[in-house]
């Protein structure tokens, strides 16, 4: 009998010893189920984070280097410019105050706003600010003439990049204008730059030069 006993105290001990043991290994097996679960997800997110990333880098866009001039909110940032007409957006941009003037002195602030799907290359005031001021006077104060060259800046449907990248195009005005270029660096007329690309308003795309294109 006390044999009996030693040996059922031995055993116990012994099942004693090993549960915590059990216990651990259990602990630890779990731990590595739920551990893998969560590199997964992980690396889902890292995959969904990546995709939009690659996305943006080939999205329709605004680029160049005056586009960090634009306001970062408010009616004349990107968002903002996106909501209004064309003529109406451009107002909201301090970098167009001279264009927006001379648009409204040749009275076509509805006819831009009120058309559909056009392209406008719009002239900063640094573009203006190149024009000798007798000259620019002379055509600000001359209609017909002024609205020949506001008109020749406008194209009659939205221009993508791609399609400047070596481009021929009939301008409002009757002209034609050219275009060039590819990536984030476009030409107009062989000598105008696009500083601020791809600029989005309600019925417009916009390409923001820095100087006057002029009507042959």
């Amino acid at each position: 009998m006390n044999s009996m006993k030693i040996r059922r105290t031995a055993i116990a001990v012994a099942a004693a010893a090993m549960l915590p043991l059990s216990l651990a290994a259990c602990s630890d097996s779990g731990s590595d189920t739920k551990a893998a679960p969560t590199a997964t997800a992980e690396d889902a997110a890292k995959t969904g984070e990546s995709t939009p990333a690659g996305d943006s880098m080939t999205g329709d866009q605004p680029f160049g280097p005056a586009c960090a001039n634009v306001p970062k909110e408010g009616a004349g940032s990107f968002d903002g410019m996106a909501k209004a007409p064309v003529a109406t957006a451009a107002s909201n941009n301090p970098a167009l105050s001279t264009l927006v003037t001379a648009v409204k002195k040749a009275g076509l602030v509805d006819t831009l706003n009120n058309a559909k799907d056009i392209t406008v290359f719009a002239p900063t005031n640094d573009a203006f600010a190149k024009i000798p001021k007798a000259d620019l006077d002379k055509i600000l104060a001359d209609k017909d003439m002024l609205t020949k060259v506001l008109t020749y800046h406008v194209v009659g449907q939205k221009l993508t990049p791609q399609q400047l990248e070596n481009g021929s195009f009939e301008t409002l005005q009757k002209g034609m204008i050219t275009t060039s270029g590819s990536g984030e660096s476009y030409k107009v007329n062989d000598t105008v730059n696009v500083v601020c690309g791809n600029v989005k308003t309600a019925n417009a795309n916009v390409y923001i030069i820095d100087s006057v294109l002029m009507p042959k």
